[in-house]
């Protein structure tokens, strides 16, 4: 009741009163409309940031490193002729040794029987020979005299002529017997020092079983392992820097001097060997050394793979030019780890998209990762 007479006291009826409240609905439901359809004017634009990169001035992109260690330019692996048990060992790691030291030795004990009764036997065939020689000078003498046949005479100087050959054969195998008495020590072949010891006393080794590593007094080199996708990057004679983990400041210049014609069957990377020039006094043998070389042609640019975006057969990538993105296709030289080397599509400067390429469609804007503009 007081609903109806406050309305009646504004001079409004129900009819009036619902008509109003329908209008201003209206007019409500519109507003919202035109927001929606215009207000939209005045919100700002979402435009996406992506990462990039820009060829040609990454410092490293055709720069590779690899580990190694510093050897001998020349290392002999030394071993016994013979077979046979070891009884003396006169040298340990790192000794520094002289041409012809004895560096170990075998039990002599059999080898010195041998030596012994070929002596033995070289004594005999001289007797026989000189034995056998006086004979046919004096039947040489009665043939001469008429006293014998020529015949005889023949006989005796072939019996002389057969027992110089049983000496001089004695003669042989008495030298090649002390050849074997003198197997039994392993003498080293140069000045150097000892980088590695296999054998100890006691042990019973068998002939051509490496005993002792010995490094030439001389030039020291550095090696290395390349895998086989990185080959073609390097070729000898090519200059590279080396650093030493142990040395601080302490670079050398170097030149790859060997590459080994056949991969490691466990590992599949090839030997490389890098000559140094200058080496320092403080660079010893088996120390870590790090190996820099620029690598590939200087027409090559390297992105990384995930800058790659594949469509069909054909690699392209996006390009940033005025801040908008635009698909080109590449050519393909190779593959370096988780980077590809472009052979044509690119030069120096080009802004390549090197993440989220497949979010991106032609002519998108885009902004730069690091804030900067094109």
């Amino acid at each position: 009741m007081l609903i109806k007479e406050k309305l009646q006291a504004w001079g409004l009826t129900k009819k009036r009163l619902y008509l109003i409240i329908g209008v201003i609905i209206i007019i409500a439901i519109g507003g919202r409309i035109a927001s929606d359809i215009f207000g939209n004017k005045n919100i700002a634009k979402t435009i996406p940031i992506v990462r990039t990169i820009t060829v040609g001035n990454s410092a490293t992109a055709n720069i590779l490193q690899y580990p190694g260690e510093v050897r001998g330019r020349y290392e002999s692996s030394l071993a016994f002729q013979i077979a046979g048990k070891i009884v003396s060992r006169s040298v340990n790691l790192g000794d520094k040794v002289t041409a012809g030291q004895v560096l170990m030795q075998i039990d002599p004990k059999d080898v010195i029987q041998t030596v012994n009764s070929s002596a033995a036997a070289l004594n005999s065939a001289e007797s026989q020979y000189q034995l056998a020689a006086k004979n046919a000078q004096r039947y040489q003498e009665l043939y001469n005299s008429g006293a014998v046949s020529k015949a005889t005479a023949e006989q005796y100087e072939n019996a002389a002529n057969a027992a110089l050959a049983t000496l001089q054969q004695a003669q042989a195998r008495l030298s090649a017997d002390n050849h074997q008495l003198e197997y039994t020590k392993l003498v080293a072949d140069h000045d150097g020092v000892i980088a590695a010891v296999n054998g100890e006393i006691g042990m019973v080794v068998a002939a051509g079983t490496s005993m002792v590593t010995l490094v030439q007094n001389g030039q020291r080199e550095i090696q290395i392992f390349v895998p086989e996708n990185q080959l073609s990057d390097i070729h000898p004679g090519q200059p590279v820097q080396v650093d030493f983990w142990a040395l601080n400041k302490v670079k050398v210049n170097g030149t790859i001097s060997e590459i080994a014609p056949m991969a490691d069957s466990t590992t599949r990377t090839y030997k490389v060997r890098v000559a140094l020039d200058n080496v320092p006094s403080q660079v010893k043998l088996g120390m870590t050394a790090k190996v820099i070389l620029a690598a590939g042609d200087s027409t090559d640019f390297i992105i990384p793979s995930s800058a790659i975006y594949q469509t069909g057969d054909k690699p392209h990538v996006w390009l940033v030019v005025n801040k908008h993105v635009q698909l080109i296709p590449i050519e393909i030289k190779g593959y370096r780890d988780n980077d590809v080397v472009i052979k044509s599509g690119l030069k120096k400067g080009d802004v390549v998209v090197s993440g989220g390429v497949n979010k991106l469609t032609a002519n998108d804007e885009v902004r730069l990762e690091d804030g900067g503009t094109l």
